[in-house]
């Protein structure tokens, strides 16, 4: 597609031009170019673009213009239903469509999320609405009690589709496309249409058109990676004391693999000085609301959070990701490493692994395809400190015997597109 293409090009309402124009929005991303125009026709779409791409406006945009017109159905049910696996990322979306639907009149947008007040929730659902976002099991909720009017959805989008389906949302997804219109539109976004997403593609869309965009903005990324192997507990924890020091660490994600180890450690920093918050799914709303307020606001410096909790994260200042725990599935490692780097800034991805988490250092890096080198801090060494293979003397490697470097280094295209869907790298 030409690079010269604009908005205005793509036949958009001229109220959501304008709203784009004062954002400053003037050209598509690929993601958008390719899927907007598609989406005006009303025709169903597969669409496999990773987190970072502008995925968001790729759908909400088309939707907005179809809500410049009034609906053929009576009543007061949303004519748009965004499905998003998280808390954190449907309310991202709730925001996107208010922010491009702003010279919109009268654009009613509720979002329906757990851990938020059922009474505030029905109070929503009891006027009209355009566009509800919502996670699948507050959205069943509301549904069983037959608390909202799904005759009038036009359009139905799946965001993050794989990411719901790893949360095993498979049920309630099936349950709600059930009570909607058969003629809608269906929107299905995802990192990967294949295995499992692909059957539920195949099942909830007609005659689908498929865009597959492999251009990948982790690319694009300034992210260096670095390892440090420790020796028990007490040595990860001095370790990450020594790395929160660094001069140069702005804000810090750290990862921990449950949510008493996010609350544990955020303590632990709190003791020692830091201005530390933790964020998981065992948090309500209000708590979950105040601490990334706080993390946007710079007022919170280390954000300790659960790879769920993190989902959908999109601070410019984290200049460090650090796993404190190694993530138990490999592709979580780039959705992880890809909350820092963000708005063309560098970033910094530290790793803290056990001597017995070699082999999962080794699935990281053969998932990638990315070398992640093998670094110590003065004073704190391992007491095992085995040289990868092929490395002379002196000479800093990765574990997997590859020379150090950039997270932004080229990689084949096929592995590439394998695994460009866990970067985190959040277009607008």
């Amino acid at each position: 597609m030409s690079t010269t293409i604009t908005f205005a090009d793509l036949g958009l309402n001229p109220s959501i031009l304008k709203a784009l124009a004062d954002k400053g929005y003037a050209r598509p991303t690929p993601v958008q170019e390719k899927t907007i125009p598609l989406a005006l026709t009303g025709t169903d779409l597969l669409v496999s673009s990773q987190t970072g791409s502008g995925k968001t406006a790729a759908f909400m945009l088309p939707c907005l213009h179809r809500l410049g017109e009034p609906s053929p159905v009576r009543g007061i049910g949303p004519r748009v239903l965004v499905l998003t696996p998280t808390r954190e990322l449907a309310l991202q979306v709730q925001n996107a469509a208010s922010t491009y639907g702003r010279e919109l009149r009268r654009l009613r947008c509720a979002t329906i999320v757990g851990g938020a007040s059922y009474t505030t929730q029905l109070r929503l659902l009891a006027k009209p609405v355009d566009v509800v976002v919502a996670t699948p099991g507050r959205l069943i909720d509301h549904l069983e009690r037959g608390r909202i009017d799904m005759s009038r959805v036009e359009t139905l989008i799946l965001d993050e589709a794989d990411r719901m389906l790893d949360m095993g949302f498979i049920d309630d997804i099936e349950s709600i496309i059930a009570k909607l219109p058969k003629d809608r539109q269906t929107m299905l976004f995802s990192a990967t249409l294949e295995g499992v997403v692909g059957k539920l593609a195949q099942s909830v869309t007609r005659n689908a058109q498929r865009i597959e965009i492999t251009s990948l903005a982790l690319d694009k990324a300034k992210i260096s990676q670095r390892l440090h192997f420790a020796d028990n507990m007490g040595h990860k924890t001095r370790l990450l004391d020594a790395i929160l020091k660094d001069h140069t660490m702005d804000q810090a994600l750290v990862f921990t693999s449950t949510k008493r180890a996010a609350d544990d450690l955020s303590a632990v920093l709190r003791s020692q000085g830091y201005s530390a918050d933790a964020l998981h799914g065992d948090m309500n709303q209000g708590s979950r609301n105040r601490t990334l307020r706080e993390l946007r606001e710079g007022r919170t410096r280390v954000l300790v959070a659960t790879d769920v909790a993190a989902r959908g994260i999109d601070v410019p200042g984290i200049s460090h990701v650090i796993n404190f725990d190694l993530p138990k599935q490999v592709e979580d490692y780039v959705h992880r490493i890809g909350r820092t780097g963000r708005a063309g800034r560098e970033g910094i991805a530290v790793s803290l692994a056990m001597h017995a988490e070699r082999h999962r250092v080794r699935l990281i890096e053969r998932y990638t395809d990315q070398p992640i080198t093998v670094s110590v801090i003065a004073g704190l060494e391992p007491s095992d400190r085995p040289r990868p293979s092929g490395a002379r003397p002196g000479e800093r490697r990765s574990f997997s015997g590859k020379p150090g470097g950039d997270f932004a280094r080229k990689r084949p295209a096929a592995e590439a597109a394998r695994s460009s869907h866990r970067n985190g790298n959040r277009g607008w």
